[in-house]
């Protein structure tokens, strides 16, 4: 088995009966996974061959720019720390705007987001939002299942024929006439391979793969229905800096000539979630300025990155990950600092998650989330963000009252309204600004309760997952994993507890079994049993004790959820 673009290396062992039928594939693609007749409605030959050209040329663009990642860590991890880069001043200094934004999505001051399955595109879709982001990402667990299922789901609800029948409730779902939400389309980061289709003997690149197939088949009906005559849209994920939006403007480039559209008629939003991005961000929108629509604080993953990037820097310690939010100074200065960039380019800026969901049975504290929810949006509309997003169609009402109340009705965006110049003195050093507060025990806990529970779900196919009141995907995960790992390597004080205890191996290893423990309780014994949470557990704590710290959880994960079917189909 092929080697990836990131070194992965696909499992041999793993593998499935064989299929009845085969794929029809062109020259040197194999498909390892499952036959079915709805994916094969997906993967004809015609589209596979668009995928296979994207995958030719660009994958030694995309093992470069991965290097390149390792070649940053490794200064990183010396004592480097990110800035603003010198050879590219013109671009930020200079007076330059994207493309207007289409008209159809003018208006994205509430989007809704979630993974790629039936039920939840509908109902996203019936939500009252403006925008619906359906992802391939950090919502969805990559399995071969719901990869297929969600170009399926997708291609039924960009032609308007999607229904989904929920046996259990004997109800049937269906698109609103009108007024249902834009969709947009997140692809798997760089970083992540598809094991299950190989090309030219390597597995393909998995955002290549997801792009690729949603826009063969998608992009005339979406520019007739949804844009306009713009489109498809798209969210990008996990960019670190111009160079990989290069890559992606090319593929932009390549799938307009391919289908002969005009240039500039696909439209992304690239989420701002890596600490090297933030000092970027006018360079990647100078390389995406014919196909841009803005750029959004993806928080939860740039506190991540934030650890991740300053993972040899033991004077750079997170306190508890609820300590981490946007009022710090860090924090707050990338957003102002984000919201500046946009408005002076002429596009959105689009504000973070609200991951609250509605608790149902407890109206007291149900209000108070929301309360918290409608200052967290408060803040982001007054500081001059165009947009934001929710996980649940519950908060919808109460996020678009707020922006509503403070933007006016007729008023689409900000983009005009507030140019934020005052974020124009933003330094290197506020961006980089040590973060404030304690660490307990309570924290080391949450942090390993949720990781654990939201890999269990992870490795049996669900990347959306309700933990206490909140709906957590990868990026939690990841932040949990690796500032356990931070905690353990530098054997951290837990000063907010006034006991003055050091984390360390030992003491982590109790905390696990105690709240493995507690999970049991939470979940009962028969889902403990049934459930991954053994699997996840040993995973998690490998990944929390390594000497080193691993790039993503879901790339070792991954390997847990691959499932090879030899009979599947080959033109090598």
């Amino acid at each position: 088995m092929g080697v990836g673009t990131n070194g992965y290396t696909a499992p041999a062992t793993r593998k499935s009966g064989g299929a009845a039928a085969g794929y029809d594939v062109p020259e040197g693609v194999e498909i390892q996974g499952r036959f079915d007749e709805e994916f094969a409605k997906i993967l004809t030959k015609e589209a596979l061959e668009f995928v296979v050209e994207l995958q030719r040329e660009f994958r030694n663009r995309i093992k470069y720019a991965l290097e390149c990642r390792k070649e940053a860590k490794r200064r990183y991890n010396e004592g480097d720390v990110p800035g603003f880069d010198p050879a590219t001043k013109f671009i930020r200094e200079t007076n330059w705007v994207c493309a207007p934004v289409p008209p159809a999505v003018a208006d994205r001051r509430v989007e809704i987001t979630g993974p790629v399955e039936r039920k939840m595109i509908i109902n996203a879709l019936n939500s009252g939002a403006k925008v619906f982001m359906a992802d391939f990402e950090d919502a969805l667990s990559p399995t071969w299942e719901n990869l297929m299922r969600g170009q399926v789901n997708l291609k039924d609800a960009v032609d308007g024929s999607i229904t989904f029948h929920d046996k259990a409730r004997n109800r049937v779902y269906k698109l609103n006439d009108k007024n249902t939400a834009k969709l947009f389309v997140r692809p798997r980061g760089w970083h992540l391979p598809e094991a299950h289709i190989i090309i030219d003997g390597e597995p393909a690149t998995g955002c290549l793969v997801d792009f690729g197939l949603y826009f063969f088949h998608n992009y005339a009906a979406f520019r007739q229905t949804q844009g306009a005559g713009f489109g498809p849209f798209f969210y990008l994920p996990k960019v670190e800096n111009s160079r990989e939006a290069k890559i992606w403007n090319c593929v932009f480039e390549r799938a307009e000539k391919k289908a002969g559209i005009e240039r500039g008629s696909i439209r992304a939003t690239v989420l701002i979630e890596t600490l090297p991005a933030v000092f970027q961000m006018d360079e990647i929108l100078h390389e995406l300025r014919d196909h841009s629509v803005g750029l959004n604080c993806g928080r939860w993953d740039y506190i991540f990155s934030y650890v991740k990037t300053f993972q040899g820097h033991p004077d750079r310690l997170l306190p508890d990950r609820f300590l981490v939010g946007m009022t710090q100074h860090f924090m707050r200065s990338y957003s102002n600092l984000l919201i500046r960039t946009c408005h002076r380019r002429g596009v959105h800026a689009m504000g973070g998650m609200a991951a609250q969901i509605p608790i149902r049975d407890d109206p007291a504290a149900n209000e108070a989330a929301l309360d918290l929810v409608r200052k967290d949006k408060l803040r982001e509309v007054k500081a001059g963000h165009d947009g934001t997003w929710a996980a649940h169609p519950g908060l919808i009402p109460a996020c678009m009252e707020v922006f509503t109340n403070n933007m006016g009705s007729n008023t689409p965006n900000q983009i005009q309204s507030m140019r934020r110049e005052d974020a124009s003195s933003i330094t290197e050093e506020d961006l980089l600004e040590r973060p404030r507060g304690v660490r307990t025990l309570e924290g080391l806990r949450l942090n390993t309760r949720v990781g654990i529970q939201y890999l269990a779900a992870w490795l049996t196919g669900t990347g959306s997952v309700p933990l206490y009141n909140l709906m957590e995907d990868a990026a939690t995960a990841e932040i949990s994993r690796v500032q356990n790992w931070q905690w353990i390597k530098y054997g951290v004080e837990l000063d907010g507890d006034g006991l003055g205890v050091r984390v360390g191996k030992e003491l982590f290893g109790r905390v696990v079994e105690e709240e493995m423990q507690r999970i049991e309780r939470e979940v009962g014994k028969e889902k403990f049993k049934k459930g991954m949470y053994k699997e996840a557990c040993k995973l998690f704590t490998r990944q929390c004790t390594a000497q080193t710290l691993d790039d993503f959880l879901t790339l070792d994960a991954y390997n847990h959820i691959v499932m090879h079917h030899p009979r599947g189909s080959s033109r090598l």
